[in-house]
């Protein structure tokens, strides 16, 4: 990683609508637009929380109360609310991870997408395979409710240049309000 930009690709905000969070802001990935070279590196990591007390005010959106959960999901177009099925989603085919130099695209895609809940689809050397999509014994919540709140991410290497469009589908679920981001990567 010695002289190379690295990029921090975060979440910010807190759970509730535009009142409920004044005057911080609703959940948004930082930086929500991202363009990088393929010489940039990235890392995709978040903070959340498992116990947050707004006084009963600011628990509008999905999940438990007290909890806050991220997760990215590549979607075909900005203007969509929805992902793309993980087999799909083709940006991943030209990223590489360097804190899981075993994980490929599929398996990056898998612990973005569950918050790091599953941490590859198979296992890793950096992955128990009881930790894999394969090898849990219980599944995500459709919530994300058993998802860690915080994820260490990945430091990620790009090997092909293209752009990708996300979502966190957790906090995206209504009308007026959105967590997308997009990332662009470039040829030098």
């Amino acid at each position: 990683m010695a002289g190379k930009t690295i990029y921090n690709l975060n979440v910010r905000g807190k759970r509730g609508n535009i009142v409920q969070t004044f005057p911080a802001t609703e959940y948004d990935f930082v930086p929500d637009h991202l363009a990088i070279t393929k010489d940039d590196l990235v890392h995709v990591q978040w903070t959340g929380s498992n116990s947050h007390d707004n006084n009963n005010d600011g628990d509008a959106g999905e999940g438990k109360d007290g909890t806050d959960r991220s997760n990215i999901l590549q979607m075909n177009d900005a203007s969509e609310s929805y992902p793309l099925e993980i087999k799909e989603a083709s940006f991943w085919d030209g990223v590489r991870s360097l804190t899981d130099p075993d994980a490929d695209g599929t398996d990056i895609a898998i612990g973005l997408a569950s918050a790091g809940y599953y941490c590859s689809e198979k296992g890793t050397d950096n992955c128990p395979k009881d930790m894999s999509l394969d090898g849990r014994d219980e599944k995500i919540d459709n919530k994300m409710n058993n998802a860690p709140a915080s994820y260490f991410g990945h430091v990620l290497r790009f090997t092909k240049s293209g752009s990708m469009n996300y979502v966190c589908t957790r906090n995206n679920n209504f009308s007026n309000r959105s967590q997308k981001g997009s990332l662009w990567v470039k040829d030098d």
